[in-house]
């Protein structure tokens, strides 16, 4: 089963990725949350909660936003290292990560 992760920025600034079966082999749920905590520390994000707690929503947003636009536009490894933890951890569909509106649907 394929999973399409979209991460948009805005208006005709969406990025899409599909992952597949085998992005996702070997990839347990707590290794997808693990990578997403890691690059949220390595990038200095700012937790959204003021409590402290940060939840996996806020990692994938913040980890987008703190990414930045151009990482998803060159569609590298570290975006699609992105988007297959993102699948693992959310196992939908189809989800998208809107940036802009600091959403996940």
């Amino acid at each position: 089963m394929s999973q399409q992760i979209t991460v948009s920025f805005g208006d005709d600034r969406a990025y899409e990725i599909i992952v597949h079966d085998a992005d996702r082999a070997g990839m347990a749920k707590d290794q997808a949350r693990a990578w997403l905590a890691k690059e949220f520390e390595v990038m200095e994000c700012t937790p959204s909660n003021p409590m402290g707690k940060i939840l996996v929503l806020d990692m994938i947003l913040n980890v987008a936003k703190y990414g930045g636009e151009d990482r998803f536009k060159e569609g590298g490894e570290w975006a699609r290292q992105f988007a297959t933890a993102v699948a693992v951890a959310l196992e939908r569909q189809a989800i998208k990560v809107d940036v802009r509106n600091f959403t996940v649907g």
